[in-house]
């Protein structure tokens, strides 16, 4: 990282970026193009390696990509205030906190855990913990990126 003064290297401090985050992009290669979308996401921060959970339906271009080439690249990040500087315009810019990472993408086969999955989504997007049964969950495809290699930015 280029800026260290806005570098977060804190697990507690990227994991306080990713609660105020509720769309991570996943960024993948598609042949010879990359190709990114927005994802709803849960996740779990263990021992220093971060998890993230995302479902999908059984099939579609990201499950095609995955299951020819499963690095992938992700950013999340939160905004802030534009602040404007009159007298030196190019000084201007948005406050933001960001999280972004590497990892490798596998798709989660393991009943319980993709129930597990599906209860960290919900939790993260609606803010109420729900378990979530089988039969719910073979019906979607879930799929975890596994990140050992991430930080976070702040300005």
């Amino acid at each position: 990282m280029r800026r260290k003064d806005r570098e977060i290297t804190a697990v507690t401090e990227i994991e306080d970026i990713i609660k105020g985050c509720k769309i991570c992009h996943v960024a993948m290669i598609d042949k010879d193009m990359p190709y990114v979308i927005p994802l709803s996401f849960g996740y779990e921060l263990k021992e220093g390696s971060l998890t993230l959970y995302f479902h999908s339906a059984k099939e579609g271009r990201k499950i095609d990509i995955l299951s020819q080439n499963n690095r992938i690249c992700f950013e999340m990040c939160t905004e802030g205030e534009t602040v404007y500087v009159k007298d030196s315009p190019c000084s201007s810019g948005c406050s933001y906190a960001s999280v972004h990472g590497f990892g490798e993408a596998f798709f989660v086969e393991d009943m319980a855990e993709k129930c597990k999955a599906l209860s960290l989504l919900m939790e993260r997007q609606a803010e109420v913990f729900i378990e979530f049964t089988e039969k719910q969950a073979e019906s979607v495809c879930i799929f975890k990126i596994v990140c050992k290699e991430f930080t976070g930015k702040k300005k």
